[in-house]
């Protein structure tokens, strides 16, 4: 790669991203109903071979030429459109051991067999479920647009994110050589900010990590005579005494650096003096320098603790596990970031003053020994439900997100419906701000005219300084042989292909033709109610100055706290209040989506969900759950407040459908 490509104007992208998502509530319900199938079966890293198979029968669905097992259990899909740059778009599939303690209805009672050949409880408590069903759905809002923009997509499934090791492995099996070098890779992230803000950060955003095994090896013996041994117990206690002294006197106090001993055992009986005993310690750090010299710190403690005890064996220290810092690459962050800016409004993006040690293998994709590195752009989307937010304590947005539940909680349960429309506008508008094709633009904007955002618009951009942020916590065998593309024995995924049944609110009017996909209009033509006219004036920056890209580094041009984002600080309108300012492009969107909504939820009070194989699906899925109904409180030891039960913030303008009759209904917040 000689030139980095340079992005759309960002107004373009999100007149483009304007048109194509709005075919977003036609394979929406595909999309939640494939993000729900991937919660209640989750898949431990390198075992993702049900996720997997259900990303590539959606994928070869959906027009893109399809490769299974790439570095394990990946799946790349490539979509060639003409000529113009080749966007990489990389969501993660793995989860945790972790036990689920949300009380959703489609809460995981998954359990596998870990490396260890233990048995342990899975959760996807990352997100990494929301971050596939964002990544398919986009693939398919992209596939079915293709008069929308021009080059090639690169959709990349990636497993063992959560070992670090996945991203590496894809490109050790030949990821570039085989499907082609991208120009730029764009990548996202859930986290506990309120579900729907997007937060951006030029430069370094995640930190590195690395973890370590040492083993000290002693001599055993009996308790009562431990003269005559030499006790690996007491070598590991003051190694884990010395460490915790590392990163306060011999860090610079000016650099970020955590290190942490998490696991430890030795001895099987308290008479017993055992042989050897085992740690496991993680450095977290913002800089490479001092990633190394938390390492050297590590060896040099270990290897002199045990000479000092008198060992006569040396200890064994391995380093197991790791991934260097995330650095987003400023120009391009500045161009996701004022697509973004343009699409949703200011109230949804803030920027983020300061990274976040968490840990991410994200960066290995860009190549960063390389040199010529592939430049990308890493963002999150936030998950919290907004009552959840809002009943957190804490007056600031840094005091909340440490009161809700984060990343590997158990708790952790994202606002499943804005998140991931979020989420695929996000990834969506980002793709097309290099894709945007000048031939199906739109004319130029008028000066003056409101912010786009479609459903995600509602304050509108008063002129005041922008809003930033702060970071929020992430964490830090080959497929079964004749499996083939699509093949699988479960029912996940998008429906099968060929013309839907006409009961289907989704599908065409009888006699009219399907798309080969057997979920999308006929390429060309528009969807039922659909309408691709756009009235004047529904694009265009926010009100008042045209709106202008950040300089390089994607920072803002003044420096404000998170909160006084509308959207971080206040409570979300009742019905009845909302802004009366709103867009034109929100009308527009309105006039498009009404009718569906309204079929929709006619379609749930008349009970005819059982007509669509879908609805059935997920009403089976979510209201049916033998336990009964969620519970209407926090599940019990749940550490942030109300969160999971009772109806969602009404007025808001990510909740959808909007406030009607259903929400006195029981569980209309689990309803499509």
């Amino acid at each position: 790669m000689e030139t980095v490509p340079h992005a759309v104007d960002p107004n373009r992208a999100a007149q483009h991203g304007s048109v194509v998502m709005r075919l977003l509530d036609e394979i929406f319900p595909l999309v939640e109903g494939f993000y729900v199938d991937l919660h209640k079966n989750p898949e431990l890293s390198h075992s993702e071979h049900r996720t997997a198979s259900g990303v590539a029968e959606w994928l070869t669905r959906t027009g893109y030429e399809v490769h299974k097992g790439v570095g394990g259990t990946g799946v790349v899909g490539v979509l060639r459109n003409g000529p113009g740059p080749t966007v990489m778009l990389r969501a993660d599939m793995d989860a945790l051991p972790l036990e689920e303690r949300t009380g959703l209805p489609y809460a995981s009672t998954a359990h596998a067999t870990d490396g260890e050949g233990k048995e342990v409880p899975v959760m996807h408590a990352c997100g990494h479920d929301a971050h596939t069903a964002c990544l398919v759905g986009a693939a398919d809002l992209l596939s079915e647009t293709r008069e929308e923009w021009a080059g090639t997509v690169m959709v990349v499934a990636q497993p063992a994110e959560e070992t670090l090791d996945g991203a590496q492995a894809m490109l050790d099996d030949g990821l570039y050589e085989r499907f082609g070098r991208p120009d730029v890779i764009l990548g996202q992230h859930l986290g506990p900010q309120p579900a729907g803000l997007i937060s951006h950060r030029a430069g370094v955003i995640l930190g590195a990590a690395d973890s370590y095994r040492v083993r000290i090896f002693g001599e055993g013996g009996h308790a009562s005579q431990p003269h005559t041994t030499i006790d690996p117990v007491l070598v590991a206690a003051h190694i884990v005494t010395r460490l915790q002294g590392v990163v306060s006197r011999e860090i610079s106090p000016s650099e970020m650096a955590v290190l942490t001993v998490g696991r430890i055992q030795a001895g099987t009986k308290a008479n017993i003096i055992p042989d050897e005993a085992y740690l496991e310690v993680n450095t977290r750090a913002l800089n490479d320098n001092v990633a190394r010299q938390l390492e050297a710190a590590i060896e040099r403690i270990v290897r002199a603790e045990a000479a000092a005890s008198g060992a006569t064996r040396e200890p064994e220290i391995e380093r197991f596990e790791g991934a260097g810092i995330t650095v987003n690459d400023p120009t391009s962050t500045a161009e996701v970031a004022a697509a973004h800016h343009a699409y949703f409004g200011d109230d949804y993006v803030i920027h983020l003053p300061d990274p976040f040690p968490g840990t991410e293998d994200f960066s290995c994709f860009g190549l960063p020994g390389d040199p010529q590195p592939i430049p990308y752009v890493f963002w999150f989307v936030g998950a919290t439900p907004h009552d959840v937010w809002e009943a957190a304590p804490g007056d600031t947005p840094y005091e909340k997100m440490g009161n809700v539940p984060s990343n590997h909680s158990p708790f952790f349960a994202p606002s499943r419906e804005p998140t991931l429309r979020a989420g695929l506008a996000a990834i969506t508008v980002a793709a097309l701000s290099y894709l945007g094709s000048e031939r199906s633009a739109q004319p130029a904007p008028t000066p003056g005219a409101a912010s786009m955002g479609g459903a995600y618009q509602e304050h509108p951009y008063d002129g005041g300084p922008e809003p930033v942020g702060d970071p929020f916590p992430v964490h830090d065998a080959p497929p079964p042989a004749g499996d083939p593309v699509g093949a699988s024995d479960d029912s996940y995924g998008p429906p099968p292909a060929g013309p839907r049944q006409s009961a289907d609110p989704y599908g065409p009017p009888p006699g009219e033709p399907a798309h080969p996909s057997g979920y999308g209009p006929v390429p060309g033509e528009a969807a039922p109610g659909d309408s691709y006219d756009e009235p004047a004036g529904s694009h265009g920056p926010p009100k008042g100055e045209p709106y202008a890209p950040r300089a390089e580094g994607g920072a803002p041009q003044e420096a404000n706290d998170a909160y006084d984002s509308a959207f971080l600080a206040s409570s979300w309108p009742e019905p009845g209040q909302e802004d009366p300012a709103k867009s034109t492009h929100d009308a527009d969107m309105d006039a498009v989506i009404g009718a569906q909504d309204e079929e929709l939820r006619e379609e749930w009070r008349g009970e005819k969900a059982e007509e669509s194989t879908l609805s059935a699906d997920m009403a089976a899925i979510l209201d049916d759950d033998p336990q009964g109904p969620p519970p209407q409180g926090p599940p019990h030891g749940q550490p942030s407040g109300p969160a999971f039960g009772g109806p969602p913030p009404r007025g808001d303008a990510h909740q959808a459908p909007p406030p009607g009759p259903d929400d006195d209904l029981p569980d209309s917040e689990y309803r499509l």
